[in-house]
C-alpha cells in the first residue's frame, strides 16, 4: 500500500534530499527511505509538504490538471483592500502566464504561528496584513508574484493544506504518516489526525545546526 507522509518544511530547507553545497535538505528532517516529494515548496517558504513512495499518488497530488486545492497563509506588506482581493480572485496577468481564478480573503494573524528564523524584516512605517489564498495550480513562486502584482509583496508564505491533508499542529521539521489506505484513496483525514493528534516524527539531530547555518544572513 502507498505511504504518504506530511512534513512541516522549515524555512531555508531545500525541497530535495541531497545538496552538493551542504545546505539543509529534507534528509536532515525525514529519515524515511524511498519517498519523494509530491510537488514543490520554495526554499524560502514554509509549511506542508507531502511525500510518498507511490508514483501514481505523487502524480495525482502534484499535477495541476487534477485541480487539487492548495491553501496558503500569506503575510504581505501593506493592508490589502477589496480591489486587490478582487484582482487575485479573477486571475492575474504575470506576463508569462495568466493565473486561474482563485479564492482570496483577508484573515487575522494566526495566533498559533511559530516565530520564523530568521525573523521577517519589517518597515516601521508600513503595516502588514495576512491573506488566505487557495490555488488549484502551482507555478514557480506563483503566490509571491501574484501578491506583488496587485501591490502587496509577500513577506512570509506558509502552505497549510493540500486537498484533504492539513498541516495541523506539526511544528517546523516534524512529520507524521497518514494511514496507507487513506493515502491511496485520497480520503479526508480523521479529525484527530488533522488536528495534529498523531505522534510527530523527530527531525534528524544535525538538522537544526545545518538549517541555522544555511539561513544565516537571510531576511525573507
Amino acid at each position: 500500500m502507498a505511504r504518504l507522509i506530511l512534513l512541516n518544511k522549515p524555512y531555508g530547507v531545500l525541497c530535495q534530499f541531497t545538496d552538493e553545497a551542504g545546505r539543509a535538505t529534507l534528509k536532515d528532517y525525514l529519515p524515511v527511505p524511498d519517498v519523494y516529494a509530491a510537488g514543490r515548496l520554495d526554499t524560502d517558504s514554509e509549511g506542508l509538504l507531502l511525500l510518498t513512495d507511490d508514483g501514481a499518488l505523487q502524480h495525482r497530488i502534484a499535477d495541476p490538471r487534477h485541480k487539487l486545492p492548495k491553501t496558503y497563509l500569506v503575510q504581505v506588506e501593506g493592508e490589502p483592500d477589496e480591489a486587490a482581493l478582487a484582482a487575485l480572485r479573477r486571475g492575474v496577468d504575470l506576463g508569462d502566464f495568466h493565473t486561474r481564478p482563485c479564492e482570496a480573503r483577508v484573515v487575522a494573524e494566526p495566533g498559533w504561528l511559530w516565530p520564523r528564523d530568521p525573523p521577517v524584516r519589517f518597515r516601521k512605517t508600513v503595516p502588514t496584513g495576512w491573506l488566505e489564498i487557495v490555488l488549484r495550480e502551482g507555478r514557480n513562486r506563483q503566490v509571491r508574484r501574484m501578491t506583488a502584482k496587485v501591490g502587496f509583496p509577500t513577506l512570509r508564505l506558509l502552505r497549510v493544506a493540500i486537498g484533504p491533508w492539513r498541516l495541523g499542529e506539526l511544528l517546523p521539521g516534524q512529520w507524521r504518516e497518514v494511514p496507507a489506505a487513506d493515502a491511496a484513496a485520497g480520503r479526508e483525514q480523521p479529525a484527530g489526525l488533522a488536528a495534529g493528534a498523531a505522534p510527530a516524527g523527530r527531525r534528524a539531530p544535525r538538522a537544526a545546526g545545518r538549517a541555522e547555518a544555511s539561513r544565516r544572513g537571510r531576511t525573507r
